[in-house]
């Protein structure tokens, strides 16, 4: 099994910034692609962002594309979600999650296998 954790949520103010982390541990060797997901309070969860590992190659949801950068350091085993330019729309709890078969849609959250308990970030007008 994999375990995520994410860390870096919080509030800012409209146009602020913040960088969220996602910690990795047991079975990682197995991951192939991370993402990032994002569930506003009375609506469904949705992709925001994704990385595969072996090539760095990235997806974003057309929401982010141009104010979200998803990183990644292999060593570390952790994945990073850069938020710019962030909206109080960008509310939500902020999930990452991880895929050990490749082969299969980034943006679709069935196709993730783990999934970290998540963390709150919150955009004030």
């Amino acid at each position: 099994q994999v375990q995520l954790a994410e860390s870096g949520g919080g509030l800012v103010q409209a146009g602020g910034s913040l960088r969220l982390s996602c910690a990795a541990s047991g079975r990682t060797f197995s991951s192939v692609a991370m993402g990032w997901f994002r569930q506003a309070p009375g609506k469904e969860r949705e992709f925001v962002a994704a990385i595969i590992w072996l090539t760095g190659l990235t997806w974003y949801s057309d929401s982010v594309r141009g104010r979200f950068t998803i990183s990644g350091d292999n060593g570390k085993n952790t994945v990073y979600l850069q938020m710019s330019s962030l909206e109080p729309e960008d509310t939500a709890v902020y999930y990452c999650a991880t895929q050990t078969r490749g082969g299969r849609p980034l943006q679709s959250s069935l196709s993730y296998d783990y999934w970290g308990q998540g963390t709150q970030v919150t955009v004030s007008s």
